[in-house]
């Protein structure tokens, strides 16, 4: 890592695990392969912000923490990149072992649950499958309906949402931006 810290993908130690690093590989990790539109990539960084605003909006009572889980839920592709769902598929449980492995220990490194509760995981299934809806139908060219089949209904999101958060952002903001709130989330 950038930090200088190495990080064992079998047996993930949370004492290996920094945000700035998190914040960093998830900023230049693309979203659909790269296949959207728009003058930068849609990063997984930039992703992880849209599903935390979407849970919160979801339930307005989430606590600091459980919105630090899900701004965290896709952390691991920091490490692993972000695969397409249709592929993860084809590799099977060794993927989801290495990602649920890494996953822990990023949760652990920041205080949080290993394992979410139900409800929080819940939750974090919807809103990013209401992220994926949004970033398909405004930058991977899905049509409506083809994405309500594959991601369900859309949910109803403001103007200023839409200008802010489905407009790919330079890697460096994009970074940024996934540091501040993880510092606004995590302050005392």
């Amino acid at each position: 890592m950038l930090s200088g810290r190495r990080l064992d993908l079998l047996d993930p130690s949370a004492l290996d695990i920094e945000i700035e690093d998190i914040a960093h590989g998830l900023a230049r990790v693309a979203r659909w392969n790269g296949q959207t539109s728009g003058p930068h990539i849609y990063s997984v960084a930039q992703h992880s912000l849209l599903v935390e605003i979407l849970a919160h909006a979801r339930v307005p009572r989430l606590d600091r923490s459980r919105r630090l889980a899900v701004l965290l839920h896709d952390a691991p592709e920091y490490v692993i990149g972000d695969m397409i769902s249709p592929f993860k598929v084809v590799i099977g449980d060794a993927y989801k072992t290495v990602e649920r492995r890494l996953l822990s220990a990023i949760y652990r490194r920041f205080g949080l649950p290993v394992k979410p509760v139900p409800e929080l995981q819940e939750l974090i299934k919807i809103a990013d499958r209401q992220a994926a809806y949004l970033e398909a139908t405004r930058l991977a060219g899905f049509a409506a309906a083809e994405a309500r089949r594959f991601f369900g209904r859309p949910p109803q999101i403001s103007s200023a949402l839409e200008r802010d958060y489905l407009k790919p952002w330079p890697a460096e903001t994009a970074q940024q931006r996934y540091l501040d709130r993880f510092r606004k989330l995590t302050a005392d």
